[in-house]
């Protein structure tokens, strides 16, 4: 204890907490001028799937052997309704004409549409003759940033040949319309989801923490510090990743500096409410400010410094995934949230130092001594002494334990049980606004062509020489699953070697279409093997956005099964050292793992039967378990530090009620934050960071209101003294604790 006091004057004694805050300022205004902000740095197009992916192996195959197809494409889905003109076809040859002459930026082939009459571009309209689809293919390393300057380009050209702004035009309007779909349309409009979410999320997010913190606290100067520390811990965090990516160390993505600010904000001011929390509770105590923030650091540091490094090693616990996209989430979350949690043990300290008893103006706490002797100061009547408080949830707690832990069960148990219907996609479209332009144009093919016309599958075979190409055409179109399939294409290195484009029937993004990529690979396998060929898992190759999608599916599911028992290990390590107790450990572990279930189930009523969505995204129960189990133990680990302290002076159950009443309206406040933080991710219009933020917000709040003050306290009383073990427990009796008081 004396080891923390003294921390505690290095970093906010009389001189040194100016000292603390001037190394802040210091060190945010070095690292701002010399390294680059994460934001400048940031890489949307960075491979998801590592260099052993077979659909990464096939690209490569299909980029040597079909140049002119290896691009990404872009569908230009052009629609009037009531039928296309013949003065549209002669325009949409005037475009792709120009097309050739003047390529676009990073342009990488256009078919010679130019070159035909507007008879032959009219047998490939649809149907109803209202819609046409054509392709334009752009390098496949160019950025959705450099993508979509090259789109707004085509738009312009576009514009000026047909006289009219088709992209602004409705597709039930009459007049000509164009939508850019296809993965480069899709892959533009993600990124600027993102784009136009980030300023909108740091908005909303601040302002409802400075609300929150208002309501709590109604203290102007108390809601600005935690928002002062959150600012501070940016201003490192930003430049530090900034020039961790800048030297090529990691690789950053808008999705996870829109998250990283989130859990910043919601996970910073959690850490400062512990110590705000403890200092107001000293100062009606002390009535120095100096050794009631000495006495608020030394008792709440230790839980903050546990709360915080049980988060970041969780996080950290992303590095073993494969799939890019939960890689690079790793460090940057882990990072903010170690950074934060310096900045809540020290500048914080600092901060309520250099405030004092002001911080909590006008609602300023003081000794029953100091109350007294300003209102006589003043010539008011001497305030009367509080009654004692109420017996509140904690003697609840104690008094009926086992129908607590019974209903408490039950209603988890029973919400957890709806998690077991959930219905995963990986359909990125699906995650769209529905008037977003690329899953417009997406739904204009699926209802005039196919929707498997959208993203077609690159089949590529090594037939060694054996006349079997004609042949593997009629098996493959006689696959119950397969539209459309071109004649095969003879590779340009190896001639060998033939590729096909094919078309399914179902969506190229659903779960449906990805399941086929096994069958289809099986079923030429199997052919080849029949036509006399050896090694011929090694002579298939499956390209395109179904095949991508169907290995993200499966490295996520490995990615899952790997990372979820590791958190779980860690935590438990991390527990054990920290409370010495073998049963606390695995009852405070299982109790969270419920509760994350229970939040999934909860979620899906919310986002299947409320919302009406057919399907969560396939990202989403990692995400959530890493966050909730991290973050739902931090608020374990406050009360029950608290609990282990108090059991030390008085009994247990005394010790168990009062730790549940003390940490209670700082828990609660922090939960309530916290998941108002989450659950502005569900304002923003991305499928996947909506369902995100419900899910998760849903789980802090089943912490914050169900776990924390019920079922983990009434848990601890059912054991008592073995809630302990190993550890050594000395029972302290009633007399022994009035004794003490004395």
């Amino acid at each position: 204890m004396d080891g923390m006091s003294g921390y505690g004057k290095w970093v906010a004694g009389s001189k040194t907490k100016w000292i603390t805050l001037l190394v802040w300022i210091a060190i945010v205004g070095v690292l701002t001028m010399l390294w680059p902000s994460v934001n400048s740095q940031v890489l949307n197009n960075a491979s998801n799937l590592p260099e052993d992916a077979l659909s990464v192996q096939a690209s490569a195959v299909a980029e040597q052997e079909f140049p002119a197809g290896s691009g990404v494409p872009a569908l230009l889905v052009w629609h009037r309704e009531g039928g296309l003109a013949e003065e549209d076809l002669v325009h949409i040859a005037a475009v792709y004409n120009q097309l050739e002459q003047q390529p676009l930026p990073h342009q990488n082939f256009v078919p010679p549409l130019g070159q035909l009459p507007p008879q032959a571009l009219a047998a490939s309209l649809s149907e109803d003759r209202s819609t046409f689809v054509s392709p334009v293919l752009f390098d496949k390393n160019a950025g959705s940033d450099q993508l979509g300057e090259a789109l707004t380009a085509l738009k312009q050209l576009i514009s000026t040949e047909t006289g009219a702004d088709p992209s602004a035009a409705q597709t039930d309007s009459g007049d000509l319309s164009l939508r850019v779909s296809g993965p480069v349309g899709i892959s533009v409009d993600a990124t600027g989801l993102f784009e136009n979410a980030d300023v909108s999320l740091l908005i909303a997010t601040v302002i409802l923490v400075l609300v929150f913190l208002l309501l709590i606290y109604r203290s102007p100067i108390l809601a600005l510090i935690p928002l002062v520390a959150v600012g501070f811990a940016y201003g490192v965090t930003s430049p530090l990743l900034g020039k961790m990516a800048a030297e090529g160390w990691i690789t950053v993505d808008s999705q996870a500096v829109s998250i990283m600010t989130v859990l910043l904000f919601g996970a910073g001011t959690d850490y400062c409410l512990f110590m705000i929390s403890r200092f107001r509770q000293m100062l009606k105590v002390e009535e120095n400010k100096g050794r009631a923030l000495l006495s608020a650091i030394t008792h709440s540091s230790g839980a903050i410094a546990m709360s915080g490094f049980t988060v970041v090693m969780a996080l950290f616990a992303l590095l073993l995934a494969k799939y890019g996209a939960y890689h690079r989430f790793a460090v940057p979350f882990s990072v903010s949230i170690f950074i934060m949690g310096i900045a809540s043990l020290t500048l914080v300290p600092a901060l309520l130092a250099i405030f004092g008893r002001t911080s909590f103006f006008p609602f300023v706490p003081r000794t029953p001594q100091m109350e007294i002797d300003r209102a006589r100061a003043k010539g008011k009547t001497l305030p009367q002494p509080k009654p004692a408080r109420r017996k509140g949830i904690g003697q609840l707690v104690v008094s009926r334990p086992w129908a607590i832990v019974g209903i408490t069960v039950v209603i988890l148990g029973v919400l957890a049980s709806f998690s077991t219907g959930i219905k995963f996609t990986y359909d990125l479209l699906s995650s769209f606004p529905k008037t977003m332009e690329s899953r417009e144009g997406f739904e204009l093919i699926g209802q005039q062509f196919s929707e498997g016309e959208l993203a077609p599958v690159k089949l590529m075979v090594d037939t060694e020489g054996l006349n079997g190409g004609e042949d593997l055409k009629v098996v493959l179109g006689g696959l119950s699953y397969v539209d459309v399939v071109s004649d095969p294409q003879a590779g340009a290195v190896n001639s060998n070697i033939a590729g096909y484009d094919i078309e399914f029937k179902a969506n190229p993004y659903s779960i449906e279409a990805m399941n086929h990529i096994p069958a289809l690979r099986s079923t030429v396998e199997q052919a080849l093997a029949e036509s006399g060929i050896e090694n011929v898992q090694d002579k298939v190759w499956i390209s395109g956005q179904t095949a991508t999608q169907y290995d993200t599916k499966e490295l996520g599911e490995r990615d899952t099964d790997l990372i979820i028992p590791v958190v779980i290990g860690l935590i438990t390590l991390l527990l054990l050292i920290y409370l010495r107790s073998v049963t606390a450990t695995v009852y405070l572990v299982a109790t969270v793992i419920l509760s994350f279930f229970s939040a999934l189930g909860l979620g899906w009523i919310i986002i299947h039967y409320l919302l009406g969505a057919d399907a969560i995204q396939g990202a989403i129960p990692l995400y959530s378990f890493v966050f909730l189990v991290a973050l739902g133990e931090d608020y374990n680990i406050f009360m029950i530090s608290n609990i282990w302290k108090k059991r030390k002076v008085m009994p247990l159950k005394q010790a168990i009620a009062e730790g549940v009443n003390e940490t209670g309206s700082v828990i609660t406040s922090a939960g309530l934050i916290l998941a108002g933080t989450f659950a502005v991710l569900a304002s923003l219009p991305i499928q996947v960071l909506v369902q995100f933020g419900i899910i998760t917000a849903i789980g802090v709040l089943l912490d914050t209101f169900v776990v924390r003050p019920f079922l983990v306290p009434a848990i601890t009383v059912l054991f008592g003294r073995l809630a302990f073990w190993p550890g050594k427990h000395e029972e302290v009796s009633e007399t022994a604790q009035t004794a003490r008081e004395y």
